[in-house]
């Protein structure tokens, strides 16, 4: 899973400020399920770019035990794909828990004014499409933008 958050504000790379991430650093941290990157592809004064990056390990989901019995693994063994977004969910928690809560030691005026922000995740599964996507975030006052892209081109359906 890959999420990437941007800001245009000037100057940008005060975006390493708010999520408390140092945009010339990659930032490690080790989950159950993997591990979560968090790095700077971009970094400027005119815009800057936060990227997270979830490296799940398939082979750990299946070996560790879920519940107190220790049977089973995080993940039973089937055909279907893994749920990307819970376990983004679990891995943006923990890489900017701090930022969630809108605190910063060295620049909390930063965090209490409004800056542009976009946000990209490249493919999510939407049972609802982009129409349930728009009911969720622009009441919020997001803007949504969404491309359905096909699994298979050869098998639509």
């Amino acid at each position: 899973m890959y999420l990437t958050i941007s800001t245009t504000h000037k100057p940008a790379t005060d975006l390493g400020f708010l999520l408390h991430k140092r945009p010339g650093k990659l930032h490690s941290i080790s989950l159950s399920f993997g591990e979560v990157h968090i790095f700077y592809p971009e970094a400027t004064e005119d815009r800057c770019t936060a990227a997270e990056l979830l490296d799940i390990d398939p082979v750990e989901l299946v070996r560790k035990p879920s519940g107190p019995s220790g049977e089973g693994g995080l993940l039973d063994v089937n055909d279907r794909p893994y749920v990307c977004s819970s376990f983004t969910s679990v891995a943006l928690a923990r890489a900017f828990g701090t930022a969630f809560g809108g605190r910063s030691k060295a620049r909390q005026a930063l965090t209490d004014m409004e800056i542009p922000l976009e946000s990209h995740i490249p493919a999510i599964p939407c049972r609802g499409g982009d129409a349930f996507l728009r009911q969720l975030f622009e009441p919020l006052g997001y803007q949504v933008q969404a491309t359905r892209h096909p699994l298979d081109e050869q098998f639509p359906e």
